[in-house]
């Protein structure tokens, strides 16, 4: 199974349920709520993965690792971010040691 393919899939769902009705579909639901509810959605989400590494089971890692993917595709979605634009970024840091890429960051 491939993690592209399946982050594709789940991203094309989250577009899909965009104009749903929230009464019908969670998706909707949060996306009708804007960025700011979505942004703690992936804040709650990330917290529980967290959790789930330093103390729980592999089960309850790969559950929470999926909340946070969900989570993060819609929190994208939210603000008309596409994960290709993600993708992009992630293709432009492939080679580039973790340090040398944090520190051609722009600084504020």
């Amino acid at each position: 199974m491939s993690l592209g393919a399946e982050l594709d899939a789940l991203a094309e769902t989250i577009a899909a349920r965009r104009g749903a009705d929230p009464s019908q579909s969670y998706t909707a639901m949060i996306l009708a709520r804007g960025p700011l509810y979505c942004a703690k959605k992936l804040g709650e989400e990330g917290v529980e993965f967290a959790l789930a590494i330093a103390s729980q089971d592999d089960d309850a890692v790969v559950a929470e690792a999926a909340d946070v993917v969900y989570h993060l595709l819609a929190a994208l979605a939210a603000r008309g971010v596409s994960p290709a634009a993600v993708a992009a970024a992630l293709a432009k840091r492939r080679g580039l040691s973790g340090l040398v890429e944090k520190d051609s960051r722009d600084r504020p």
